[in-house]
């Protein structure tokens, strides 16, 4: 998505500003967790604002791809579509694969949030290959 010529259109450069504000304020919270600034709270109720903190970050990143789809021209709009529609279904049909897996073949334990980097990583492999509105 964060190719030069995406960020040569005013939708573009909004969406690449958007998605550095929201992943800015994501590793920001995640950082601050892995040197252990919210090691009090794990575990307890409390920590279900943590959980949302790291949450928003992902959401808002979601919205920023959403508006660049709207506020693109069709056929940018349609080809992002396209390709968001075929890396969530592929991301849907893996990580359930992998949760049947764990439910009766042994399969280690995979945590839920990894549905969001298995979901952009197949972006990035589906995007070269779905090319055309149709």
């Amino acid at each position: 998505m964060l190719t030069m010529s995406k960020q040569n259109t005013p939708a573009g450069r909004r969406y690449f500003v958007r998605t550095m504000a929201f992943m800015s304020g994501y590793v920001a919270v995640m950082l601050a967790t892995i040197f252990g600034a919210f090691d009090a709270i794990q575990g307890k109720p409390v920590a279900w604002g943590l959980a949302l903190a790291v949450s928003a970050p992902i959401a808002g990143q979601i919205w920023a791809t959403l508006s660049f789809m709207r506020d693109s021209d069709e056929y940018v709009r349609a080809v992002t579509a396209k390709q968001f529609i075929v890396a969530a279904g592929v991301a849907m049909a893996l990580f359930s694969a992998w949760g049947f897996g764990e439910s009766f073949a042994g399969a280690p334990h995979a945590e839920g949030w990894l549905i969001y980097p298995l979901f952009w990583a197949l972006f990035g492999c589906v995007a070269p290959m779905v090319r055309s509105s149709n």
